[in-house]
């Protein structure tokens, strides 16, 4: 049987992360216990983190991995990959590093490109993905973008459709309370905290959420389904007192929970389907009944409903918001960790999970 990575058999794939934020944090640790990674860098932009060890950073026990501020820096480490976890993109450092040969997997608002193509040109004029594929080329580098949703949450009920004949419907949806993402800019980005009575707050929310279009049409491509077009839909809910989460208020009136949907469409009939229900806090008028787990319907002979349910490992210590947190950012991430060797030895060019094969989609026993 061939080796199916045969350039880095044998080895732990080096990687330099980039960005300590939420999900950052989380993945130093990550990384370092990875059984087919090793973290040989860490880029960051605050100037108070360089210089700093990076386990420090993250909470733990130094582990000799010093934080880094220039892109020359990581290029000239060598990595065989870059993870990016920050919020936004870095189209500049990703350019840079394709170009050197070095291979990006991202967790930053990117899964299929369409989303970044659309709705924020690059500062050349060009769409993004066009100045990252002339970087893959010219680096014979790989880029890739996943998450948790978008992501994974689409390849599980892309999975949920394969015993499914005479397909009519395909659904996936989030239904989760987010007061423990703790990411002001985010929440602000999308509207969150706003009076819910603003017209302009729709709009926000479309905005900062855009990139799940990219889950329905990695969704259509892999079901082999052409879209007429993408639509959003969205309700919000209004609080009835003024809350305070103590990283972020809300004051009453203001949007502190959110129902929307990506619905793609042919011949005018709604085919793919990604929805998002998110409570920020239950009092909000209205309000959902969140139900703490991703949710799969897959209409047709037979139907199809699963729930994939998130739970904490037995034992863990909750005694602080930001563990609690911590599992979120660990789904999050993790679909990238586990997908960086399959990407490392991918054809070079831009590429979505429909691309990879199932080993990339597979978690690892620790040694």
């Amino acid at each position: 049987m061939l080796d199916p990575y045969p350039s880095t058999s044998g080895r732990r794939v080096r990687v330099f992360q980039v960005a300590t934020g939420n999900v950052g944090r989380e993945m130093i640790g990550r990384i370092h216990r990875h059984p087919d990674l090793e973290l040989v860098g860490l880029h960051c932009y605050s100037p108070d983190k360089i210089g700093r060890d990076a386990g420090e950073l993250a909470g733990l026990e130094p582990i000799g991995v010093t934080a880094t501020g220039t892109v020359e820096e990581i290029i000239a480490a060598q990595p065989d990959c870059v993870t990016f976890h920050g919020v936004w993109p870095d189209f500049d450092l990703y350019e840079r590093v394709l170009e050197a040969g070095i291979n990006v997997v991202t967790t930053a608002d990117w899964v299929t490109g369409h989303h970044r193509d659309a709705n924020h040109p690059h500062p050349s004029g060009r769409k993004p993905s066009e100045v990252l594929e002339d970087a893959c080329r010219r680096g014979g580098a790989t880029y890739y973008g996943t998450g948790m949703n978008p992501g994974l949450a689409q390849i599980l009920t892309i999975i949920h459709t394969c015993d499914v004949a005479d397909l009519e419907k395909v659904t996936c949806l989030e239904s989760v309370d987010v007061s423990c993402h703790h990411s002001v800019d985010t929440w602000v980005n999308c509207g969150f905290g706003a009076p819910a009575d603003d017209p302009e707050v729709p709009h926000r929310l479309e905005q900062g959420t855009r990139v799940f279009e990219d889950g329905v049409r990695l969704m259509a491509d892999a079901l082999g389904l052409e879209l007429d077009e993408v639509v959003f839909e969205c309700e919000l809910g209004a609080t009835t007192k003024d809350v305070d989460l103590g990283w972020f208020r809300l004051p009453e009136g203001s949007v502190g929970g959110a129902a929307f949907r990506y619905v793609g469409t042919v011949a005018g009939v709604p085919r793919v389907e990604l929805g998002l229900e998110w409570q920020m806090t239950p009092h909000t008028e209205p309000r959902w009944d969140v139900q703490g787990c991703y949710v799969t319907r897959i209409d047709g002979d037979p139907v199809i409903h699963s729930k994939h349910m998130i739970l904490p490992r037995p034992g863990t210590d909750f005694s602080s918001p930001e563990a609690f947190a911590a599992i979120g950012m660990t789904v999050t991430g993790m679909p990238a960790l586990n997908a960086i060797r399959a990407v490392v030895e991918a054809p070079a060019g831009c590429i979505t999970s429909a691309d990879l094969p199932l080993r990339a989609f597979a978690g690892r026993f620790r040694s």
